[in-house]
């Protein structure tokens, strides 16, 4: 009973915000060990196309941050924190975990691309500084119900196939993959490792918007894994000094300033310009049962993440 309750409650959470969007729901296959031969895992991650801007997200990561979401608004009307413990609430263990802890935004007509993670409860992005080439065939067929047209490209390491529909005008597809004139429905790599198939398409009312703390961290695609590092090492400072992952003053960036990507979708312009989306509320490291779940979190990306998305 407890998990039909989760589950509503996180569909009914994820239309609860403004405005309307356009979600292109692909069916997504990874194969999790890039060493030993294993069966691929599948689940459903969304494009939502909210006028000229996009969010890629899976629909676990979805529901978890809407839940999370809740949860915090929840502790601003006093709610005891005792209350607010996850587990007790069978987050952890009803919520279906995600190859895609992270979440991606573009500005569709810049082509500008964000990447956003999140380390011991903060938030870190940067801008995507590759573009990618597209060598566009000849080759017409008919894919996922669209008449389609074939299109390759080498990016982070893999070899991509996109097959895109200029039915769709929308120059966008799943992950970091855009730039083709026409929404890209079926989207493989070379090694068969990663693969999107679009499903469907539907009209979202509200569609929930990924929130963006006012501490988060501008990082660079270079430079991003030692500032996570980084981060997670004054955590651990901190921890040790009794402060509890307040006391971050030592690390620039961020700021309250994004756009040009998703999450929330109204206003704001990205540091690099844009018009952008400002991005509501956010969850930060400051609440223990946030903490110990995003731990978690990390330990489950170890875990499964053998096989990251771009090799290099």
């Amino acid at each position: 009973m407890k998990n039909k309750v989760l589950v509503f409650l996180a569909l009914f959470l994820v239309t609860m915000s403004y405005g309307q969007t356009t979600r292109y729901i692909y069916e997504t296959s990874v194969n999790p060990d890039s060493i030993n031969l294993v069966s691929l895992k599948n689940e459903k991650t969304f494009l939502d196309i909210k006028d000229n801007r996009s969010l890629f997200i899976s629909e676990n990561k979805l529901i978890k941050d809407s839940l999370f979401s809740t949860f915090k608004l929840d502790e601003k009307k006093d709610i005891k924190k005792e209350e607010k413990d996850f587990s007790k609430l069978g987050i952890k263990k009803h919520v279906e975990p995600t190859f895609f802890e992270y979440y991606i935004t573009k500005d569709i007509p810049g082509q500008k691309v964000y990447y956003y993670d999140r380390v011991v409860g903060k938030q870190i992005y940067y801008q995507e500084d590759r573009p990618v080439k597209w060598e566009i065939t000849d080759v017409t067929e008919k894919q996922n119900g669209y008449p389609s047209q074939k299109a390759v490209a080498n990016f982070g390491g893999r070899v991509w196939t996109a097959w895109f529909t200029k039915d769709i005008a929308i120059s966008d597809g799943p992950y970091k993959l855009s730039g083709l004139p026409g929404l890209i429905v079926k989207l493989e790599d070379d090694k068969g490792d990663y693969k999107f198939d679009l499903i469907k398409k539907i009209i979202v009312k509200n569609a929930f918007e990924e929130p963006i703390s006012s501490d988060v961290k501008l990082s660079t695609r270079v430079n991003f894994n030692g500032d996570k590092a980084a981060l997670e090492l004054e955590f651990i400072k901190n921890k040790r000094l009794g402060s509890n992952g307040d006391g971050m003053q030592s690390f620039n960036g961020g700021g309250g300033k994004h756009g040009g990507g998703m999450g929330g979708m109204r206003g704001g312009n990205h540091l690099g310009g844009g018009e952008g989306m400002s991005h509501r509320g956010g969850m930060d490291g400051n609440n223990p049962s946030m903490q110990s779940t995003n731990t978690e979190n990390t330990s489950f990306k170890n875990n499964i993440n053998q096989n990251p998305i771009e090799l290099k």
